[in-house]
């Protein structure tokens, strides 16, 4: 089953207020110049710097090692604008 065919299943389960609030969705980020700045950008093909590459080492020995992640909301929280 394609991407696009379980899609099609799932449009056709929701209801019409929550189809009306998928196309919203769609629209929007269809038609924003922000995302679609984004969207239509040039895949960065810049080669990894040393400090790159040192800041994944870092965070893959962190994971291998099991260190805890903080979820972005909890961040935000903790340190967001007061």
């Amino acid at each position: 089953m394609t991407t696009k065919d379980r899609l099609h299943e799932l449009v056709d389960e929701l209801s019409e207020p929550e189809a009306d609030d998928a196309l919203h969705y769609i629209a929007q980020r269809h038609d924003d110049p922000l995302i679609a700045a984004f969207r239509d950008a040039p895949e960065d093909d810049e080669p990894l710097t040393t400090a790159d590459e040192q800041a994944l080492a870092e965070v893959q020995a962190d994971r291998a090692a099991g260190v805890p992640r903080i979820p972005y909301a909890e961040i935000k929280r903790k340190h967001g604008p007061r």
